[in-house]
């Protein structure tokens, strides 16, 4: 996949960049770890530019969050509500955990997406519980943005400091993201238990 991504990139530049980005978002498997500082090496040896790419890479990807944005809002919190309450008993959820769940992204949603943003596989995915929530669509930008562009921007210089070195970034951000699955992982455990022994409490 790898010499895929970046012979795309090589032979049609900003547009490939573009193009990378947005299925990035809407197909995670695809990761900007690649993309992005290749991105930057391109500025190395081609006519592309720091400035071009960065701008680039964030339009590809703010355009995939809003896709994914849109699904959610497809979903939404009513018809998971009426699914819930029609298979609900299986899984032990009520309608009442749908709320609630709705009720936190209502509370912590916005910063969820930005940091968030920085996570790999889970930056893409952010996109669709926030539509779900009908997060406000100008904020649910605002906070894609930054969060999009910090992590774009930080990729991106490092690509274009290891120039042919590159590739060295790799090694570095899959331990980052087994760090983070693993973290992720716990977390979703002590969730799970913690709402097991609720359950068994009432």
């Amino acid at each position: 996949m790898q010499e895929w991504i970046t012979n795309i990139m090589e032979q049609y530049g900003y547009t490939g960049i573009f193009f990378m980005m947005l299925v990035e978002n809407v197909f995670p498997p695809i990761p900007s770890e690649i993309v992005l500082p290749f991105g930057g090496f391109l500025t190395t040896k081609s006519d592309l530019t720091a400035m071009g790419v960065i701008i680039t890479s964030t339009s590809g990807s703010v355009l995939g969050a809003i896709i994914l944005y849109g699904i959610g809002l497809l979903i939404d919190v009513e018809r998971l509500e009426r699914i819930v309450d029609r298979w609900g008993h299986i899984i032990r959820i009520k309608k009442e955990d749908i709320r609630k769940a709705d009720h936190w992204f209502d509370n912590y949603g916005y910063w969820t997406v930005l940091f968030c943003r920085m996570i790999p596989l889970v930056r893409s995915l952010i996109s669709i519980p926030a539509g779900m929530a009908n997060m406000n669509f100008t904020l649910f930008l605002l906070f894609t943005l930054i969060g999009t562009l910090i992590w774009n921007v930080i990729l991106i210089m490092v690509g274009v400091a290891l120039g042919e070195n590159w590739e060295h970034i790799l090694s570095f951000m899959d331990m980052y993201s087994s760090i983070t699955y693993f973290l992720i992982g716990i977390v979703i455990i002590i969730l799970g238990i913690l709402f097991i022994r609720k359950r068994i409490r009432k």
